[in-house]
């Protein structure tokens, strides 16, 4: 399949000769709220330490991290970004192999797809037609709907087999859902994958994590390439979870936008929003998701045209949850969109 995906800003203002400043992205799903303003500052302090190497592994950013999710230092890799930790899994990870197959419970973050594409896929809604051995691998919350995998089947799951199990955890943040990752000490058949940069709006950073029990992170380690979270990705990092009244006021935020969002949606004639638990939208549509987003991207605002998106069936978008203001001129260019669009 060919993989796309969102935040690809930059790319489509420079082939339209636009300043990114006057362009609205939904199609990427970064907390509307920013960094925490202590961020840019750290940035601002850090900047000395760039001539020099960093840490092979920025050992002050595991332990935070660590002491952050309730796990021990030794069961944290961090990373340049929860894809290039996915990537290296891939690339690394005894599951890599052909003898040992792989299936993703589908819908799942489109990178999954390039970095296992002799994947098998199952409806993530659909436990019973999980095939029973080889690795699995699914969103929590799943992406692009938003809706969160039962705690039961979660537990059924991860303890009832001795099957590797690899939970993506890059939008949990923004719920009140507990992590997976309070059973890897119990567990060494799983992984959680988690990212820094949604939550904490840091994509440009590039700062992810990688949580499993210390064995099963050992060899990885062994194979790993150094110097993968810089100086300033990393001081940034420290600042962000330091601040738990940003944390906290996101959450709240994120819950208020999105049932007002949903609700303006939901009047427009042929849409359909999906209720959901994560900082965006699933939006099943009476019409062309393509021509929809084609419309609005005239109107420079870009969207998730997830049509044909394995997983996700009929025509669909996914819009981010962004400010009241942002999320207004959508709602406006949407319905001035419509009329060509049925």
């Amino acid at each position: 399949m060919v993989v796309t995906h969102g935040g690809d800003l930059f790319a489509v203002c420079r082939a339209r000769g636009w300043d990114w400043t006057e362009v609205l992205d939904f199609s990427a799903s970064i907390n509307p709220l920013g960094p925490p303003p202590g961020v840019y500052a750290a940035l601002r302090g850090a900047l000395g330490r760039i001539v020099h190497y960093p840490e092979r592994e920025p050992s002050l950013l595991i332990e935070r991290l660590a002491a952050t999710w309730g796990v021990l230092p030794e069961q944290v890799m961090a990373g340049n970004g929860a894809t290039e930790l996915l990537h290296f899994l891939a690339r690394m990870a005894p599951h890599a192999r052909p003898e040992q197959p792989v299936t993703l419970a589908v819908p799942v973050f489109s990178e999954f797809h390039r970095a296992y594409p002799l994947a098998a896929l199952a409806p993530v809604e659909r436990p019973g037609a999980w095939p029973a051995e080889g690795w699995l691998i699914l969103t929590q919350p799943v992406n692009p709907t938003g809706k969160l995998v039962p705690e039961r089947t979660l537990c059924d799951l991860i303890f009832n087999s001795s099957r590797p199990v690899l939970v993506d955890e890059s939008f949990l943040d923004f719920t009140d859902h507990p992590s997976s990752a309070r059973w890897i000490s119990q567990r060494p058949n799983l992984l959680v994958l988690r990212s820094l940069t949604k939550f904490y709006a840091l994509p440009g950073l590039r700062v992810g994590a990688l949580l499993a029990h210390e064995e099963t992170l050992r060899p990885l380690r062994a194979w790993r390439e150094p110097w993968q979270v810089n100086v300033l990705a990393e001081a940034a990092a420290l600042a962000a979870l330091a601040d738990t009244a940003h944390a906290t006021r996101s959450r709240s935020f994120m819950r208020d936008e999105r049932a007002w969002l949903c609700a303006q949606l939901a009047e427009l004639p042929g849409t359909a929003p999906q209720e959901s638990e994560a900082n965006y939208l699933l939006v099943r549509l009476a019409y062309p998701a393509g021509r929809l987003s084609a419309a609005l991207l005239e109107r420079r605002i870009l969207i998730r045209n997830c049509a044909g998106w394995p997983g996700v069936e009929g025509e669909a978008v996914r819009v981010a949850v962004r400010t009241r203001a942002e999320n207004e001129r959508l709602i406006s260019a949407w319905r001035d969109a419509l009329c060509g669009c049925f």
